[in-house]
């Protein structure tokens, strides 16, 4: 697939979806500014140092600092103007509100600071979740680079991985060669994050019982990483020896869109029976929250009815391993590897058409590691149809 500017149509399309949920959220906005390198994006088909005002029924202009001349050529967005500094923005800008709507998540204290000296706001109002409820909901355009992504990255997984396994080879040596696999195959080289991590690469690659490893972030498996300071990827002191699992949880992104895919492998030999008992017991709890990403079900609802199936066995260790669960069991997808809505208690807003999840149903199993799949779905009225290949028993590699 080529790589091209987001069509102008597109960028409409979503400015006017982002100002129609503003209104339902905040009935008296008047001046939005984004600053956000990907809600930037998302609305412009650029990203730059610069910020965007939208104004309540009189259009929006994309103020650019560095480089004005790059913004040109990547975005067909239809108002972009130069900026040496926020005085530029004031003076082009018009009469001021005493509320501006920040993307706080993004915007810094310092970024503020500059930014108030010259349009001197009263208040302050989040529009975070507003952009991401906005987001939630895919474009054809936007679920035509998610299909590329998932099919590419299934069939990299399924067909490639098994032949590059050999005795001895590392965690982190194993990770840089799918990385490599992957930049081959259209990957971006890196997975976006709304939460503190913000970017990543790749995701998680580790053997036997690696993923039990405390996590830095919230997720239901852990690694250790290259070291304390780079908590990403995969030891370098971890090889493979036969009998392990092999344990992969990795994002493909692709033209800024990703998906998230989880595969188990087991090097030279079956899984014990408890092992891969526990595997499948995954995929069937995959296969029962699939058929219920129906728009107008409740994500909460889907949680409930999911955990409250799982085996006594294995609810010790279901999203985690015993004290250190995680409570949600899938989460949205797209600009952002972790996105709304989220497939836990006290999410119920109603699911739409169009919006993508990734399910991961996991256990950690003590002196084994970690069992169950991910896949990416859409979500359709009459459940969800995967987009990365679907549930996988344990593949054994000889």
């Amino acid at each position: 697939m080529t790589v091209k500017n987001v069509p102008a149509s597109e960028l409409s399309d979503r400015l006017a979806r982002f100002t129609a949920e503003m209104d339902c959220a905040y009935d008296d906005w008047e001046l939005c500014a984004i600053t956000g390198y990907v809600s930037l994006y998302y609305l412009t088909g650029t990203i730059c140092d610069g910020v965007m005002l939208i104004r309540r029924g009189g259009g929006a202009v994309l103020w650019v600092r560095k480089s004005y001349e790059r913004a040109l050529l990547e975005s067909e967005f239809s108002d972009i103007r130069p900026m040496s500094g926020f005085r530029d923005v004031a003076a082009g800008s018009g009469a001021l509100q005493d509320t501006i709507y920040l993307d706080t998540a993004c915007a810094t204290l310092e970024w503020y600071g500059m930014l108030s000296k010259y349009m001197p706001f009263k208040h302050v109002m989040p529009v975070d979740k507003v952009m991401l409820k906005t987001r939630a909901i895919k474009s054809e355009y936007e679920l035509e680079r998610m299909r590329f992504a998932g099919s590419t990255v299934d069939r990299l997984l399924r067909n490639e991985l098994p032949s590059m396994l050999r005795e001895g080879i590392s965690e982190a040596q194993l990770g840089t060669a799918l990385f490599s696999l992957y930049m081959e195959n259209g990957y971006q080289g890196i997975n976006r994050f709304s939460m503190r991590s913000g970017e990543m690469l790749l995701g998680h690659v580790s053997f036997g019982d690696s993923p039990l490893y405390p996590s830095v972030f919230d997720g239901a498996s852990g690694v250790a990483g290259l070291c304390p300071a780079v908590p990403v990827l995969g030891r370098r002191d971890r090889y493979l020896r036969e009998g392990d699992l092999i344990f992969v949880d990795t994002a493909f992104g692709y033209d800024g869109y990703h998906i998230d895919k989880t595969m188990v492998f087991s090097y030279k030999k079956e899984q014990p029976q408890h092992v891969a008992a526990a595997h499948r017991h995954c995929l069937g709890l995959e296969r029962q929250a699939a058929a219920m990403l129906n728009a107008g079900v409740k994500p909460s609802d889907i949680y409930n009815e999911v955990a409250g199936s799982v085996d006594p066995a294995f609810r010790d260790s279901f999203m985690g391993v015993p004290g250190r669960t995680v409570k949600f069991m899938g989460h949205g997808v797209g600009l952002y590897t972790d996105e709304l809505p989220v497939i836990a208690k006290g999410f119920d807003d109603p699911l739409e058409y169009g919006m993508t999840i990734a399910l991961e149903p996991k256990i950690g199993v003590a002196g084994a590691g970690m069992v169950g799949n991910e896949n990416t779905y859409l979500v359709t009225a009459e459940g969800g149809v995967c987009i990365t290949g679907g549930p996988a028993d344990i593949i054994l590699c000889k």
